[in-house]
């Protein structure tokens, strides 16, 4: 079993940042894929970020120089900086870990982007 951990989100004015966090831990095997997804009111869960064990990122084209996703191999721990939010950013961001042939999620954390 795996567990994820994510923290960080909020209430943020337009152009503004936040950073969420997220920690995994169990049964987590080298080689692991991890990232964010989101699922705003009235729409389908998307993928915003994703990075692998090695670096390499991945983003959903309307964040793309605006967030950041980073990784900590030895601690398990992904992050995502967003910059200039925007209102359509306001979303429950989802935690996500692909290994040992599974994906897993974490609970959500709200961010909401608004005046």
């Amino acid at each position: 079993q795996v567990q994820l951990e994510e923290s960080g989100g909020g209430l943020v004015q337009p152009g503004g940042s936040l950073r969420l966090s997220c920690v995994a831990s169990g049964n987590i095997l080298s080689g692991w894929f991890m990232g964010w997804d989101r699922q705003a009111p009235g729409k389908q869960r998307e993928m915003v970020a994703s990075i692998d064990s090695d670096g390499r990122t991945n983003y959903v084209d309307s964040v793309k120089g605006r967030f950041t996703i980073s990784g900590d191999n030895a601690k398990n721990t992904v992050y995502l900086e967003m910059n200039s939010l925007k209102p359509e950013d306001t979303a429950v961001y989802y935690c996500r870990i692909f290994t040992g042939s599974r994906t897993y999620w974490g609970q959500g954390t709200q961010v909401t982007v608004s005046s």
